[in-house]
């Protein structure tokens, strides 16, 4: 993609593992001033010795307002935020049966840690003129996985934040979207209960999972300056189950 990313600011949440380490790694590649921002501050020390100046590591609970609200303070200027931390709770688990605890964790962390760090950054975006930010949202977002109802929910929520916010903004230089993938093949989803993975996968008309790559291009080119005529619309990244 044309585009010099030597000039961006790029938050990333979730940055120590899976969607949020390959987005990392991608937008350091390109040469982009990366910050990411997690929870394990061992792995990101990690990261921080593998990518070199171009990446600083900020350890935060974003399911915490008073954290985030401190954390991106620090940030002078943010051209791009990536919303990628996310977990699924417990799965392969009818509603009835779900604990009421674990459904408000994965709230707090998939719906509210996109909440607040989006409020923290758009105020600044808008006054700049300028800004991207994007949910990663997930198919069950859209169409509901049986067995995963904080996770689904959870992401509904997300989609439903990311119309709001894209309106919002529209005409601002700054847009809102969300990309919604179906199962990518990441730590957290090797985690999952192998009959949960398989639910999934088999609603895919391609037959197999997504990889890191193919979910870090969507990304490049949603967060780009080039993506300017699209704002609170969820992208697909489904492999052809969700064609709407």
């Amino acid at each position: 993609m044309d585009h010099d990313w030597t000039t961006q600011n790029i938050v990333v949440t979730g940055a120590a593992s899976g969607l949020g380490r390959a987005i990392c790694y991608r937008f350091a590649q390109l040469g982009a001033q990366v910050h990411g921002v997690d929870l394990n501050q061992a792995t990101l020390d990690e990261l921080q010795q593998s990518l070199g100046s171009g990446f600083s590591a900020v350890t935060c609970d974003i399911s915490d307002w008073a954290q985030v609200a401190t954390a991106f303070e620090r940030f002078e200027a943010i051209d791009v935020l990536v919303n990628s931390a996310g977990i699924t709770g417990q799965t392969n688990l009818k509603s009835p049966e779900t604990e009421p605890a674990d459904v408000e964790r994965v709230f707090q962390v998939n719906f509210f840690g996109s909440y607040f760090t989006s409020k923290a950054v758009l105020p600044r975006m808008i006054a700049r003129g300028y800004g991207r930010v994007l949910h990663i949202a997930s198919i069950a977002g859209k169409d509901g996985n049986a067995g995963m109802l904080a996770y689904s929910a959870s992401k509904a929520a997300v989609i439903g934040m990311t119309k709001v916010q894209g309106k919002e903004v529209a005409g601002t230089g700054v847009t809102v979207n969300a990309l919604a993938p179906a199962v990518i093949q990441t730590p957290m989803v090797d985690a999952m209960p192998p009959e949960q993975v398989k639910y999934m996968t088999t609603k895919i008309p391609m037959g197999r999972c997504g990889s890191l790559d193919e979910l870090v291009a969507m990304v490049e080119f949603i967060v780009s300056p080039a993506c300017s005529f699209t704002t609170g619309f969820t992208f697909d990244l489904t492999g052809g189950r969700a064609t709407y």
